[in-house]
C-alpha cells in the first residue's frame, strides 16, 4: 500500500523497559526501530517508581536480572551515555521472626551469583540504620553496592541513547490495535495510523489488557493504583540513611534529596481504571506510611509530610512480570504485569528482548521462568524462600 509507514520493530511504550527495549534493539544493530508512547516518556508507572536498585530477591532468576542490571547502572555513562541517577548508597533487607533460615539462603544463593550481599546482626542493622528499632528484627541482609536511580533520567537517557542510534520515538500516539494475519503480528494501529511491523514489542504497563483482550490473551492481569509518601526529617536527623525494605511492616523507604524520605507501604491496593485515577496521595495512607516509618525509625513519628503520589502498575496472578515471545502470536514479545517491580531490572529485560528479537534467544539471563504459559500450564510462581508476602507490588 502506497504510503503505509513500516519498521522492523514497533516498542510499545515509552516507560523504562520500552526504552531500554528500544536502545539494546539499536545497540545490536536494528535499523528501523519505532517506540510509541500514547502520552509522554516514563507518564506511566516509570515516573511513579521508587526506582530501588537491589538484588534480593527470594528466587535466582529475579536477582540474575538484577545483577545484570546493576552492571549497567553502576557505568551508565560508559555503557549507555547520560545520567540514571544511580546513588549506591547501600540496601538493607529486613525480615520478621520465623525467616531467618530463608533469608540466609537467598543470601547464600545471591553470591554464588557474584552479588555482593551478606547477612548481618542485629548490631551491625543498628550502626548501617542509625536510629533504628531492632527488636523486632529477625534477620537482615546487607548490599553494599545497591541503592536507587532516578527512573525518569533513566527512561529519558535510554531513549536519548536509542534516538542517537537511529530509534524513531514518537511520544502522544496511543497504540489502539495490535494487527494480525494467519497467527502472526503484521503491525499495529495507533491514533496516528497504521504501521506494518513483523515484529512487536508490548511494554504498555497498566494499559494492556485493551491490547491483549483482541488477541484472545488473558493472563489474569489487573491494575491497580499505589501510593508513595514523602516526610522531612525530623530536627537532629540528619543522617541520609540506605534503602530499606521492611518485610516486618511491610514497607519500602528510601532519602530523596538532601532532607527527605519516600516510604511505600506494601497494602492490598484497590484495583483501578488507568485512564481515571487520582495521582495525588491519599491521607489515610500518609497516616500508615507514618506508622510504619516510625516503627522502624521512631524518631519519625512527628516527621512533617511533605508530598506523595500515586502511580498506576499491572499486577500479574503470581506478582512475578511476564517476558516472553507469546506462542499463540508469531512476531509479539511482550513485558507484562511487573507488579511495580521491574524498574531495576529494566536494563537486562530490555537486552534479553532484543536479543531474543535479534540473535534469536535471549543470552544475558535466562527468561524461561517469566513465560506467559506459565499460568495454563498450572504453574504459577512460588518462591520456597519467601518471607510471608508471596505477592509483594509497590513500586519498587
Amino acid at each position: 500500500m502506497a504510503g503505509m509507514r513500516r519498521a522492523d520493530v514497533v516498542v510499545v511504550g515509552g516507560g523504562v523497559n520500552g526504552a531500554s527495549t528500544a536502545y539494546h534493539l539499536a545497540a545490536r544493530g536494528m535499523k528501523n526501530v519505532l517506540l510509541l508512547e500514547r502520552r509522554h516518556l516514563g507518564s506511566g508507572a516509570t515516573g511513579k517508581s521508587g526506582a530501588l536498585v537491589r538484588m534480593h530477591y527470594t528466587n535466582e532468576a529475579e536477582s540474575r536480572l538484577a545483577l545484570e542490571s546493576l552492571k549497567i547502572f553502576r557505568d551508565f555513562r560508559n555503557i549507555v551515555g547520560g545520567d540514571c541517577g544511580f546513588e549506591p548508597i547501600g540496601f538493607l533487607q529486613i525480615v520478621p521472626a520465623g525467616y531467618e533460615e530463608a533469608l540466609v539462603r537467598n543470601v547464600a544463593r545471591q553470591q554464588r551469583l557474584g552479588i555482593a550481599t551478606e547477612a548481618i546482626t542485629p548490631d551491625r542493622l543498628r550502626d548501617l540504620l542509625p536510629g533504628a528499632r531492632v527488636d523486632d528484627v529477625g534477620a537482615a541482609a546487607w548490599e553494599p553496592d545497591s541503592g536507587f536511580a532516578d527512573p525518569n533520567a533513566t527512561t529519558f537517557a535510554f531513549a536519548e541513547a536509542a534516538q542517537r542510534l537511529g530509534v524513531t520515538l514518537e511520544t502522544g500516539c496511543e497504540v489502539t490495535r495490535i494487527v494480525t494475519e494467519r497467527g502472526r503480528v503484521t503491525g499495529v494501529e495507533t491514533s496516528a495510523g497504521p504501521v506494518m511491523a513483523p515484529v512487536v514489542v508490548l511494554v504498555p504497563g497498566a494499559w494492556a489488557a485493551r491490547l491483549l483482550t483482541p488477541l484472545g490473551l488473558d493472563f489474569g492481569l489487573e491494575p491497580h493504583r499505589i501510593q508513595i509518601s514523602i516526610f522531612r526529617w525530623p530536627a537532629g536527623f540528619h543522617t541520609r540513611h540506605c534503602v530499606v525494605i521492611d518485610a516486618v511492616h511491610h514497607s519500602w523507604l528510601r532519602p530523596e534529596g538532601e532532607a527527605t524520605t519516600l516510604i511505600g507501604v506494601e497494602l492490598g491496593v484497590a484495583h483501578a481504571d488507568p485512564d481515571r485515577f487520582d495521582e495525588g496521595v491519599d491521607p489515610d495512607f500518609v497516616a500508615i506510611c507514618r506508622k510504619a516509618l516510625a516503627a522502624r525509625l521512631p524518631v519519625f513519628g512527628d516527621a512533617t509530610m511533605r508530598g506523595g503520589w500515586a502511580g498506576m502498575i499491572m499486577m500479574s496472578a503470581d506478582g512475578r512480570p511476564i517476558i516472553d515471545q507469546i506462542p499463540s502470536v508469531a512476531g509479539l514479545y511482550c513485558m507484562l504485569g511487573d507488579s511495580g517491580t521491574s524498574f531495576k531490572t529494566s536494563p537486562a529485560i530490555g537486552r534479553g528482548l532484543a536479543e531474543w528479537i535479534v540473535d534469536g534467544k535471549p543470552r544475558t539471563v535466562d527468561l524461561t521462568p517469566f513465560r506467559s504459559t506459565r499460568f495454563a500450564e498450572g504453574r504459577p510462581w512460588q518462591d520456597e524462600d519467601n518471607y510471608g508476602r508471596e505477592r509483594l507490588t509497590i513500586s519498587r
